[in-house]
């Protein structure tokens, strides 16, 4: 290609849909997402620093949304900055099992299309089932993640439930058990009834919901509640010891009254654990379903009786209403109440929040079950010390050996740590890392292998949480100790959204810290979430959602990402509308038309390698980008990407493209041939930054462009060095 030249492409306006495929054929084509490929290749030092990150993995029968689009947005201006920086950069793909919402999904098309339950099939088949949909799943959401432009090195890509995953999870669950963090107790669980298992406080979502709120005549107490039908058991009364209103009462007193089934004896409980700000400050407690509840009854040592069983249906304490389902018994046990002339008054239309299941959807029934959990509180010997991994947890943060940002969400996490209770891992489900405990007769052995004959595993499956916790070092081949491992762990930054900070960054601390003796990441970097244009948050019902693969195919990725990172700062939400993602596209082709203008008027010049141009120039605009970039370079350290993206824009538009370009129009028309010469050296080389500076926000338009350059330092813009 002759320089003098202007490249066919920029005759014509750019083509997100036409240029991206070939961007992405040459980036997987040339490997350079895989470090170990730009040391061989020169590209990166052996003894480079690393600089890693750990994709969090999407579900992999899920699709990609926004949240998912903004993460990797994210992610991969981070990657392709640190690798033109000169790191040796890794990003590691992978894909979680998704265990409760995959099985819930499979189980309700064998359902629709068969009329055949999970125990129908048997554990088995449904198994095979499942795996099929995964592999068939698997493609949508890698193809969606690479659509986005994600530098990740897809030869390292990892999947909770594969075999390497299976095997570092085995050996996390023997080597906890083993110290004795991990039990077998009954406790209380979130219960799902329509799935019938355990559900993960990370997994419950808080609907808002509307129903009555009934007073109740507790003998000379008012009780308000909005469940009605779990109030059989209640015989406890309880209230802050501080509340003046009850200070006639003692700890411990007994009281007569009249309730649903007939007279009882209540016991008065004074405990601090009762809000004297809500309704009347006094409240009857139901221990075996109620988390709250129980706690309270652990701590007194009272009596704990269940009223519902495993499928919603009351049980036998609950007299003439046995046998029935809680929806169609609460009218039922109202009209009791209000016939005995106990209830006080009613509040129609309360809003409240009520626990559901995130991945099925089923209303949460706390229930007392015999499960397998993770002891928070107990003491073991950590290399530094004898200490719980609950402190262990609050020191990864405190000592400075993981950064939370936005500082502000450390109090919060510290609050969550402070207020930990043991971790539930078990669940009743067939798909998912199988608990390694067998079990003959009384006698339970932990163990990765079978003890032999006549022992029997373990039915439960683990919580994906626990597996998860395991993503920064199993991805790197924990537990062998292998070169990624000593190279890339502990990893340098968590991406993740600030939703998600005390389920799965808190997880993955807690693992990381007892089993490598080292935290996970040193960085965390909490995203906000992604709102429509009137702030509300994306819903079905709401009509907003904004699909990132509609934008893709529309705009481009590039104008997607920017919509992403321009005005979103750590830790805040970001508002996005279509207006907003096509005005990014007009960026995209804006800087298409930058590149026409300067090559058109660079005729026989071209860009040398180490070139000093200090002096071929006004030393006044060499300044102001030489400035401008050491800006961009300080916000992109400092994690301020939408500062940095922001800084970049308006320099390209508003200074070089509306002010500068215009200024050299007069000078290649009325100024001298020194003059022309120096403003053409200047144009070339500030569109050889400008490119640099904005590959890792827009790759692809940067990239079609670096392909069309007479000469430049490498054959790919994503392994060119940063330009300060």
């Amino acid at each position: 290609m002759e320089p003098s030249k202007v490249p066919e492409p920029f005759l014509k306006p750019y083509n997100p849909a036409q240029q991206e495929p070939k961007m992405l054929a040459l980036w997987e084509k040339s490997g350079y997402a895989n470090p170990d490929v730009c040391i061989e290749k020169g590209i990166t030092k052996a003894d480079a620093e690393p600089y890693s990150i750990v994709l969090p993995p999407p579900n992999v029968t899920g699709t990609l949304h926004m949240g998912h689009a903004a993460m990797l947005a994210i992610e991969d201006i981070l990657i392709r900055y640190h690798r033109m920086r000169g790191y040796k950069t890794l990003w590691l793909p992978g894909t979680d099992s998704a265990a409760i919402a995959t099985q819930s999904k499979v189980e309700t098309d064998i359902y629709k299309a068969e009329k055949k339950t999970r125990h129908d099939l048997g554990r088995e088949e449904l198994m095979k089932r499942i795996d099929a949909f995964v592999e068939e799943s698997k493609a949508t959401i890698i193809n969606q993640t690479k659509k986005m432009g994600s530098s990740l090195d897809w030869s390292r890509y990892a999947y909770t439930m594969d075999d390497k995953r299976y095997a570092a999870v085995m050996e996390a669950f023997v080597r906890m058990y083993d110290a004795g963090l991990i039990y077998r107790g009954d406790r209380i669980v979130n219960w799902d009834p329509k799935l019938q298992t355990t559900v993960s406080d990370d997994e419950i979502e808080y609907v808002e919901q509307k129903d009555a709120f009934y007073h109740f005549k507790y003998g000379p107490f008012d009780i308000g509640t909005v469940r009605p039908e779990t109030k059989f058991g209640d015989k406890y009364v309880v209230m802050h010891p501080d509340d003046a209103r009850y200070k006639e009462y003692t700890h411990g007193q007994t009281i007569e009254l009249e309730w649903i089934n007939g007279p009882i004896t209540a016991t008065i409980i004074k405990d601090a654990a009762a809000d004297m700000a809500f309704g009347s400050g006094a409240m009857t407690i139901t221990p075996a379903h109620s988390g709250i509840d129980f706690e309270i009854a652990s701590r007194h040592k009272l009596d704990i009786e269940r009223v519902i069983d495993d499928r919603g249906i009351l049980l036998d304490i609950a007299g003439e209403f046995k046998g029935q389902h809680i929806k169609k018994a609460r009218p039922l046990i109202v009209e009791k109440l209000r016939a005995k002339g106990l209830i006080a008054k009613v509040d129609e239309g309360y809003v409240h929040n009520v626990a559901t299941n995130s991945r099925g959807g089923g209303i949460i029934e706390p229930q007392i079950k015999r499960q397998w959990f993770i002891d928070v509180n107990k003491e073991v010997k950590f290399p530094d010390g004898t200490t719980s991994l609950k402190q262990k947890m609050r020191e990864a943060v405190s000592s400075g050996d993981t950064k939370i940002m936005p500082e502000r969400f450390e109090k919060i996490y510290y609050h969550w740590i402070d207020n930990l209770r043991d971790w539930c891992i078990s669940r009743q489900i067939w798909f998912g890392h199988r608990i390694p405990a067998w079990f003959k007769g009384d006698e339970v052995k932990v163990s990765i292998e079978s003890p032999g004959d006549g022992w029997v595993q373990d039915e439960d499956t683990l919580d994906t949480w626990f597996s998860s916790g395991l993503w920064t070092f199993s991805t790197l081949g924990w537990p062998e100790e292998t070169a990624d491992l000593k190279t890339y762990h502990p990893t340098t930054v968590l991406e993740t959204g600030y939703d998600i900070l005390f389920f799965w960054v808190a997880r993955m601390i807690l693992m990381s810290t007892f089993l490598r003796g080292e935290v996970p990441f040193k960085n965390v970097y909490l995203h906000g979430l992604v709102r429509d244009g009137q702030g509300r948050k994306m819903s079905k019902s709401l009509g907003n959602i904004i699909d990132p693969l509609t934008m893709i195919e529309k705009y481009g990725a590039d104008a997607a990402r920017l919509s992403l990172i321009i005005g979103a700062s750590m830790g805040n939400d970001v508002k996005l509308s279509e207006d907003r993602v096509r005005g990014y596209k007009h960026f995209a082709n804006k800087l298409w038309n930058i590149t026409r203008f300067v090559l058109e008027n660079t005729e026989g010049l071209t860009l040398d390698d180490g070139f000093d141009d200090r002096n071929e120039f006004d030393s006044a605009l060499r300044e102001e980008r030489r400035a401008t970039f050491e800006e961009v370079t300080k916000h992109i350290d400092t994690f301020r990407l939408d500062l940095a993206a922001d800084k970049l824009y308006h320099y390209i538009w508003d200074r070089f493209a509306d002010e500068i370009i215009e200024d050299s129009k007069r000078v290649f028309k009325d100024g001298s041939e020194d003059e022309k010469k120096r403003r053409r050296m200047f144009l070339l080389y500030t569109l050889d930054w400008i490119l640099k500076g904005l590959h890792p926000f827009m790759p692809f338009v940067t990239e079609a462009i670096w392909q069309q350059l007479p000469k430049k330092e490498s054959d790919l813009l994503m392994v060119a060095k940063w330009p300060v």
